[in-house]
């Protein structure tokens, strides 16, 4: 039981591993479980496909790595003779004819650890390891052809099932990535111009510029405006501060102020 522990958890541990090293699993769970999206929007047909095509090739690679350490730990054969050890038939061997249930067990359970044993169970010993090393080798090449058979199953249910044509799918595949890239360029960009009119609403200049003609000291008001706690989303309009600045901009007047900022690439 324990060298089946010691097989099995490190695999799920490499198959949670898997799930929370992938972006788009994230993404995923943020798109269906954030609390800042709209309650009852309606998810179509298709978006339930895609959803679950994404879900399914996230859980693929996410089984990569431990398919490949069990396939490892079984082509090795330490576990599986330690596990297998215990349960091995020794019945039509005329040695242990004379011995009793439990001295019999204690012998045959030794047998992965190499306990000192009598000069006549020696060759046993080695014939038994080496039918379990074989076994679990067969065992090895039965769960990576299972694996590559389900790998090459699924995938061709994944292109009969999904709504999309294989140009489609390849232009759905760029179209995503372009639009995270294109996206964080824009929010980097957007992030930065509203850090520097809060910047400058608070000291009343804005950090590279030459020509300062006036500053402002803070008051401690404003420190003490600036150093409060703000969360995500918060108010009816989902509205919340995304820096620890707080909200340094008159909304009144942000229309005005829009030209004062220049960004430089």
């Amino acid at each position: 039981m324990t060298a089946v522990c010691f097989a099995i958890i490190p695999a799920l541990i490499l198959l949670v591993a898997g799930y929370a090293l992938r972006s788009q699993m994230w993404t995923i769970t943020s798109e269906y479980c954030c609390s800042c999206a709209p309650p009852h929007r309606s998810i179509s047909l298709l978006e339930r496909k895609l959803a679950c095509l994404r879900f399914f090739s996230i859980t693929g690679r996410a089984l990569v790595a431990p398919l490949t350490w069990l396939a490892a730990t079984l082509m090795t054969g330490t576990y599986y003779e330690c596990a297998a050890s215990e349960f091995a038939s020794v019945d039509h061997y005329p040695v242990f004819d004379n011995m009793s249930a439990s001295k019999r067990e204690e012998i045959v359970a030794g047998f992965p650890c190499f306990i000192s044993a009598p000069s006549n169970v020696i060759p046993i010993r080695d014939e038994v390891a080496l039918l379990h090393r074989y076994q679990s080798q067969m065992l090895a090449w039965i769960l990576i052809t299972l694996a590559t058979v389900a790998a090459l199953v699924s995938r061709c249910l994944v292109r009969c099932c999904s709504p999309l044509t294989s140009l489609q799918q390849c232009y759905w595949t760029h179209h995503l990535r372009n639009e995270r890239e294109l996206f964080e360029q824009a929010a980097e960009q957007h992030s930065r111009f509203v850090i520097l009119q809060r910047i400058k609403k608070l000291f009343g200049f804005i950090p590279g510029n030459e020509d300062v003609r006036h500053i402002r000291i803070p008051s401690c008001q404003d420190w003490k405006d600036i150093s409060a706690p703000s969360l995500f989303c918060m108010g009816e309009d989902l509205q919340g501060h995304y820096s620890f600045l707080g909200d340094q901009v008159d909304e009144h007047n942000e229309e005005s102020k829009l030209g004062d900022i220049e960004l430089k690439p």
